[in-house]
């Protein structure tokens, strides 16, 4: 016996091309190069989702650590001290707080350098 995958096919390639909208040129025209540029887009989107994380992480060190410099103290040291403090900000707390309330940060360095 036969069967035809025609309705079947059809909403799988339409499925694929609807996805692939804003490729450039044959990659979204082209189902099967539309399917793999898909395949591609798809793993690059899983992966920098965890990326994204580790690089806001990174930025928020930085930030703290100039912000810790203008105040005489080390980024580690800094951390040290805030653990001793019992003070439990993270760090993207704290690189808000260093980049939009200077004054707010010096007190809590204050308070980290205190503890040390």
């Amino acid at each position: 016996m036969r069967v035809k995958t025609g309705v079947v096919r059809r909403r799988r390639h339409k499925k694929v091309l609807k996805l692939a909208r804003g490729f450039f040129s044959g990659r979204r025209k082209h189902f099967r190069k539309a399917k793999e540029q898909l395949e591609r887009s798809l793993y690059y989107a899983f992966r920098d989702r965890k990326q994204k994380k580790r690089e806001f992480r990174k930025l928020w060190i930085v930030r703290i650590n100039a912000a810790c410099r203008l105040n005489g103290i080390s980024y580690s040291r800094f951390i040290n001290g805030l653990l001793k403090a019992n003070i439990e900000l993270d760090r993207k707390i704290l690189a808000n707080i260093a980049m939009n309330e200077p004054e707010t940060f010096k007190q809590i360095v204050e308070k980290a350098k205190a503890a040390l």
